[in-house]
């Protein structure tokens, strides 16, 4: 993967499609985490990937190049949410998300919605997409102890809330 953000740093558009499409479904999770709307979940996706392309000569690590996606996309999660705090989502037809989804997906996303905002994004990155809490901590800019502290309270609240 390096060597595709060292040529897409380079104008390789090639090896930036690339790189997005290495990476389009973790987008995809983590949005839909974020806004369960998958209107909302493209158009943030979409604003995510122009981004990147404009500012992919920004990133000083290649390494970190999926955690600086993530790290945009979630931005533009936030900003869509809260430009759209009041208008309320209507629950998508359980039978269509089994089929699009799989069922496993769909009851994670359950499960997430059960947890508070702050928690949601958090068991995102580490249960669905296998995150580490120290890139966790990186992308949304907090202390890794944070994060630790909001997984644990958050597999509390699910263990309580299931039973």
């Amino acid at each position: 993967m390096n060597t595709l953000v060292k040529r897409a740093k380079h104008g390789d558009s090639e090896a930036f499609i690339t790189l997005i499409e290495e990476c389009k479904m973790t987008l995809r999770r983590v949005a839909l985490g974020y806004l369960k709307n998958d209107e909302d979940a493209a158009d943030v996706i979409q604003d995510t990937i122009l981004d990147a392309y404009e500012h992919i000569g920004a990133l000083k690590k290649e390494e970190y190049f999926k955690t600086w996606l993530v790290r945009i996309l979630i931005n533009h999660c936030t900003k869509n949410y809260r430009s759209n705090k009041r208008k309320a989502y209507l629950e998508e037809d359980c039978a269509e998300e089994a089929c699009c989804n799989g069922r496993a997906e769909l009851e994670f996303r359950e499960l997430l919605s059960i947890l508070p905002d702050d928690s949601r994004i958090i068991f995102q990155l580490y249960f669905g997409e296998q995150f580490t809490t120290k890139e966790i901590a990186e992308v949304l800019g907090m202390n890794e102890n944070t994060v630790k502290s909001r997984l644990h309270r958050g597999k509390e609240q699910l263990r309580v809330a299931l039973q």
